[in-house]
């Protein structure tokens, strides 16, 4: 479905008042940036792995990729004084050619460098490198592993890939990921792995560090909990198993006005592989680029103006502000 069709969908379910009224109902609306921290990179659609709940359907067949010439105007952004976080994600990020160069030039910046790889990847031939190249650059790896039960995580994932997955993880722990002392930062992504949203995230993280140190011997760092966003192919598995009515009931029913103080679309501009502008990873998957008359290319990239601009939302927002809220950091409410 492209994202025409997935908009139709969310907001005719019927049970769900559109997002904007929910806003203005709690006199939280519009939503605006107040700062551009985090410059989250998507550097395409092309992928080892063809995951169940990957709001951008990436896979193997994926054939966008940024080139070299958008990733160096990144780093232009990127040295932006306002600028702490580089997010990079995908798709597989090792899958782009010009990842390695990349992460080269923007370790030089001094700037906090984020990589979401699959880690399955990191066992295929010719990637095994990265790990080195992460370690190198001081890159924080940011990996999904929906679930501690190999049953429940290979269900979104893929067969066999909670064991390729724990094998990279004991990888990275002997180069030093995930060990405090070493200063090489492995976090872990919880999903649920069905229509339902994740529990408490301080929780979750204990019962994972439990069950991967006792099971597996493998440990890392922090866990993040997040809500499948009712998009991509996890909105084709809602509507193919006649959930989506009552996930998008349980997403309005747990709107948390809180929440939407701290959603991250206020602190980070989400770049497409083409260099086309988007408030979040989201917003991009659906084709709604920053709000008209903004800036929308890095190409024409203006901080003054997309510091304070008004965020675009639709009634897939309403998972990012159910219950503890959701971002790429975790939790946002406590």
């Amino acid at each position: 479905m492209d994202g025409r069709e997935q908009l139709g969908l969310l907001r005719g379910t019927g049970r769900c008042a559109p997002f904007s009224e929910t806003l203005a109902g709690a006199d939280k609306g519009p939503i605006r940036a107040e700062k551009i921290d985090i410059l989250q990179l998507n550097l395409g659609t092309r992928c080892n792995l063809a995951c169940g709940h990957c709001h951008v359907q990436a896979g193997p067949r994926g054939d966008k990729a940024m080139s070299r010439e958008v990733l160096a105007r990144c780093l232009d952004l990127a040295c932006d004084g306002e600028v702490s976080v580089v997010d990079i994600t995908g798709g597989a990020p090792e899958l782009n050619p010009h990842l390695e160069w990349f992460l080269g030039e923007a370790g030089a910046l001094g700037k906090r460098l984020i990589v979401r790889s699959n880690l399955v990847i990191l066992l295929e031939e010719g990637y095994e490198r990265f790990i080195e190249i992460y370690a190198k650059n001081r890159v924080e790896v940011v990996s999904s592993l929906p679930d501690w039960r190999a049953a429940r995580a290979d269900r979104q994932r893929g067969a066999g890939s909670f064991d390729r997955i724990i094998r990279a993880i004991r990888l990275l722990n002997e180069r030093g990921y995930g060990r405090e002392s070493s200063g090489l930062v492995l976090d872990l992504v919880h999903n649920p792995a069905g229509a339902y949203l994740p529990g408490p995230q301080k929780a979750l993280e204990r019962e994972y560090r439990k069950r991967l140190l006792d099971d597996h011997g493998v440990v890392f760092n922090g866990l993040y909990s997040i809500t499948n966003l009712p998009i991509g192919r996890f909105l084709e598995y809602l509507v193919r198993s006649d959930n989506l009515v009552d996930y998008m009931a349980d997403l309005c029913g747990a709107f948390n006005p809180a929440a939407v103080d701290r959603v991250m679309c206020r602190t980070t501009l989400s770049v497409g592989w083409d260099g086309s502008l988007y408030d979040c990873d989201f917003n991009q998957a659906l084709g709604l680029p920053v709000r008209r008359g903004m800036p929308g290319n890095v190409a024409d990239f203006d901080p003054g103006r997309l510091r304070e601009r008004e965020i675009v939302i639709d009634n897939h927002c309403y998972g990012c502000v159910a219950g503890s809220g959701s971002s790429c950091q975790g939790a946002t409410v406590s």
